[in-house]
Formats: C-alpha cells, structure tokens, sequence
C-alpha cells in the first residue's frame, strides 16, 4: 500500500479526459501555468521589497535646445485698412 502504481496514474488520466473533455484539458493546463508563473512573479516581487533596493544614479539635467530668433515675415504697411467696423 505504498504510492500509486503506473496502472492507478493510467486509471486516473483516462478518468480525468472522461470527465473534463480532451478539449479543454490543453486550456485549463495552460491557464494553469499562466497563473504559476503570475504567483511565481508576485512572489519575487514581494522578497525584493523586502530588500534594501541601491540607489539609482542621478540622471543628468536634460539638453535645453538652443533658442534662435526668428524674424517676423508680416509687413507692416504705413495707413491702415479701412474697415467696417465703427470705433466704440
């Protein structure tokens, strides 16, 4: 009365497709490993906030683009336009 022997494993497997279907077998084993590899990643997470993280290196100050002047292409004409619009 020791572990299961090859035939139990084999008994159960074929137990198991009966129940659950061959097709939904492949998606609930992947599912299955994307949740571990989640917990798996959660986990290492949570020790390396346990730890004291170094410093990061001060970056430095951004590059500041050079300002040029630009000279306005609008003439300005002596007399003004008539308008229609009457002074307040």
């Amino acid at each position: 009365m020791g572990g299961l022997s090859p035939w139990h494993w084999a008994i159960l497997a074929v137990v198991i497709i009966l129940l659950f279907g061959a097709k939904r077998l492949p998606d609930a084993a992947r599912s299955l490993g994307k949740s571990m590899r989640i917990f798996k990643s959660e986990v290492k997470e949570m020790q390396n906030d346990g730890k004291a993280e170094p410093s990061p290196a001060p970056s430095p100050a951004p590059i500041q683009p050079a300002v040029t002047q630009v000279q306005s292409e609008r003439v300005d004409t002596a007399e003004p336009k008539p308008t229609d619009a009457r002074p307040a």
